[in-house]
C-alpha cells in the first residue's frame, strides 16, 4: 500500500526514514520508535482481521448493520487513540449526505433516533449537516483520502467552531468505495497537535478499516434489497392466489347458483305464489350482487390496466361498471395524462377502484365525481368525491379498503388525502410524482 497521502494542500507524508547512525542515543531512540510502528503495525492487522471476520459474518447471517458500524465506531476510537469516529451516507438518491452515526468519547449517537433537536448542545446538527454537505461537494474528496486541521478555512465555520470547541485538532475524510461506487465517509477526529510520526499510521488504519466497512455496508444493502423484492413478490403471489380462489370457487359458485335460480323462474313461470316468487326474485337480485362484489374483489386484487390501455380508459371502464351496478350518478373529468408506467399505473388503478367501491356502497352518495389531471406534465391528480354521509367513525382510516389503499399509496410514493365528515361527503385524493415524497396519508374531518 501506496503510505503517500493527500494533506488538503500541505504537501505529502510518509512513514519515518529509517535510523542510520552509530550514535546508542539515536539508535535507542529508533528501537523506541520501532517498538511503536511494530505495535501500531500489529494493532493495526488485528484490527483488520476483526473486521474482515465481522465483514464475513456478514455473508452468512442476518446482519445487524447498525451494530456492526457502531461496533466499528466504537473500536476505531479506541485503537486509533482518536476522539470521535463518524459514518455519513450518501443516501439512495445520490443528490445529498447525511451523518449516519458517529461515535464520541465514550457514546454512540445516531441522529435518525437520537433528539438531537432537544441537545444540551444546539449547535450540533447544523454543524453537522454543514459538514455533510461539505464531504458532499468537494469533489476530489468521493476517491481521495483527506486531512484537515480544525482550524482549516475550506470547512464550514459552524464545523470548524464546533470542532474546535469538542477538542478535535485533526480530522481524516475516507470514502467508503467499492469499485468505482462511493457510498459515504468515515471520518476520524483526534485531539492535540498533529503528529506526523503517528498520523500516517492513522490514516493507513482507516483507510483499510474503511474498505472493510464499504463491503459490509454494501453486502447489507443487497440483502435488503433481496428481501424488498422477497417479501413484494411474496405479496404479489399471495393476491393472486386469493384471487384465484374468488374467481374458481365464490365467482363461479354464484354464478351457478344465479343460472340455476334463473331457470327456475322459468320453469314456473306464473305458477309460483306471489311470495315464493318475490323470493327467489331476490335470491336472484342477491346472487347477482355477490357475483358483481366477487368480480370487483377480483379486480381489486389483481387491478389491471389492459394491454394498451391507459389510466384514462381504466377510469372510464370502472365508472361506467360502477354506475351500472349501483345506479349512483357518476361524473368523470379527465385532462390530458401522462404515461407513468405499468407499476404506478396498475397502483393507481386499485386505488381509484377502491375510493369508488367505497363510495358506491357506503356513501349513500346522490353523486359521485372521478377527476383526474397531470401535475406538471409529468404527474398526476386523482380525486374520487361523492356528496354522501361521509365518514362517521371515529377512525375514518379503518378498514381493509382504507389500508389497501394506503399500501398502493406507499408502493408507489405517493401522497393519499381523505377529507371527511359527517353529512359533508368524503373525497380520496391521490398525488404522485417522479419525485414524491414518502408516502403520508392525511384525514381532514
Amino acid at each position: 500500500m501506496n503510505d503517500a497521502r493527500c494533506s488538503g494542500g500541505q504537501g505529502m507524508r510518509q512513514q519515518p526514514e529509517e535510523v542510520d547512525s552509530n550514535d546508542p542515543q539515536v539508535l535507542r531512540s529508533g528501537l523506541i520508535r520501532e517498538s511503536g510502528e511494530r505495535r501500531r503495525a500489529e494493532c493495526r492487522a488485528g484490527m483488520q482481521a476483526e473486521v474482515v471476520q465481522l465483514a464475513l459474518d456478514l455473508l452468512v447471517r442476518e446482519p445487524d448493520i447498525e451494530g456492526f458500524f457502531g461496533a466499528l465506531a466504537k473500536t476505531m476510537v479506541e485503537e486509533s487513540e482518536s476522539h470521535s469516529c463518524g459514518m455519513w451516507l450518501i443516501d439512495e438518491s445520490g443528490e445529498r449526505c447525511e451523518l449516519w452515526m458517529v461515535y464520541v468519547k465514550d457514546r454512540l449517537y445516531t441522529p435518525r433516533k437520537d433528539d438531537w433537536d432537544s441537545s444540551t448542545d444546539p449547535a450540533k446538527r447544523p454543524a453537522c449537516e454543514g459538514f455533510a454537505r461539505f464531504l458532499f461537494e468537494h469533489r476530489a474528496g468521493w476517491s481521495e483520502t483527506f486531512e484537515y486541521r480544525s482550524d482549516d478555512d475550506r470547512l464550514p465555520e459552524a464545523w470548524r467552531t464546533f470542532a474546535q470547541r469538542m477538542g478535535s485538532a485533526t480530522i481524516v475524510a475516507t470514502p467508503l468505495v467499492l469499485g468505482t461506487r462511493n457510498l459515504g465517509w468515515m471520518t476520524v477526529s483526534s485531539p492535540g497537535a498533529p503528529e506526523p510520526e503517528t498520523q500516517w499510521w492513522r490514516v493507513a488504519l482507516t483507510e483499510a478499516v474503511a474498505r472493510q466497512a464499504a463491503l459490509a455496508l454494501h453486502h447489507s444493502r443487497l440483502i435488503d434489497l433481496h428481501r424488498r423484492e422477497e417479501r413484494r413478490k411474496a405479496i404479489l403471489e399471495e393476491r393472486n392466489r386469493l384471487a384465484r380462489d374468488i374467481h374458481d370457487n365464490l365467482a363461479q359458485g354464484f354464478a351457478a347458483i344465479l343460472m340455476q335460480l334463473q331457470a327456475a323462474q322459468r320453469e314456473a313461470g306464473g305458477a309460483l305464489p306471489a311470495g315464493a316468487a318475490a323470493s327467489i326474485e331476490t335470491a336472484v337480485d342477491l346472487a347477482r350482487t355477490h357475483l358483481t362484489e366477487a368480480r370487483r374483489s377480483v379486480g381489486a386484487l389483481r387491478p389491471n390496466v389492459g394491454h394498451g390501455e391507459d389510466i384514462a380508459a381504466a377510469l372510464k371502464r370502472l365508472t361506467e361498471m360502477g354506475q351500472r351496478t349501483a345506479g349512483t350518478p357518476i361524473d368523470l373529468v379527465i385532462d390530458e395524462l401522462p404515461r407513468l408506467g405499468d407499476a404506478v399505473e396498475r397502483e393507481i388503478i386499485g386505488i381509484a377502484q377502491e375510493a369508488l367501491t367505497n363510495a358506491v356502497r357506503h356513501s349513500r352518495a346522490r353523486r359521485i365525481t372521478v377527476r383526474a389531471s397531470a401535475v406538471q406534465a409529468v404527474g398526476l391528480r386523482l380525486s374520487v368525491a361523492d356528496d354522501g354521509r361521509g365518514m362517521v367513525s371515529d377512525r375514518p382510516t379503518s378498514g381493509f379498503g382504507m389500508t389497501s389503499m394506503q399500501e398502493r399509496a406507499e408502493r408507489i410514493g405517493a401522497s393519499l388525502t381523505i377529507v371527511t365528515g359527517p353529512r359533508k361527503g368524503t373525497e380520496v385524493v391521490l398525488a404522485w410524482e417522479p419525485t414524491s415524497l414518502p408516502t403520508q396519508v392525511h384525514v381532514a374531518v
